[in-house]
């Protein structure tokens, strides 16, 4: 496996008399940009609803289609996680608070950490990568972008 590293501060350069990074809406952006994506990712919210999310995202996670869980907060659109003991159970609130898009929320950080996805009966359950950023608008944070790896 390949580890490559990604520059978000220089992915859309703007030119001189553009609105800054604060007055541009980023969550609009980031939006567009996931949508359309090939790789598996998120987007969610400050208040932790999907505001976008790419079709192997849904595959890889999962869950239904982007267009079911567009608007719908994170762990209510069907997201199970489990923990990694022999007997796999559902996460627990405070541990779900620690999955990398919701650190990142809170903590204005990157995050990064594995994740147990229940798969649908029949299937075997996923185990992927999450590395979680902030999207940031003016001084607070707007939401997180979070890509997947499955491992």
């Amino acid at each position: 496996m390949a580890h490559v590293e990604l520059s978000l501060s220089e992915v859309f350069a703007t030119a001189p008399g553009t609105p800054t990074e604060q007055e541009y809406d980023n969550i609009g952006r980031w939006s567009a940009t996931v949508s359309s994506a090939d790789e598996p990712c998120l987007l969610i919210d400050a208040e932790t609803r999907v505001v976008a999310v790419s079709a192997s995202g849904c595959d890889l996670l999962c869950l239904g289609t982007p267009e079911e869980l567009i608007g719908l907060p994170l762990l209510d659109g069907g997201l199970r996680l489990l923990d990694f003991t022999a007997n796999p159970r559902e996460l627990t609130e405070p541990e779900l608070d620690k999955i990398p898009p919701l650190l990142a929320l809170s903590s204005g950080r990157l995050a990064r950490g594995l994740l147990r996805i229940e798969a649908p009966e029949g299937a075997s359950d996923a185990t992927v990568d999450a590395i979680s950023t902030p999207v940031l608008a003016g001084e607070g944070v707007a939401g997180s972008l979070t890509f997947f790896s499955e491992l």
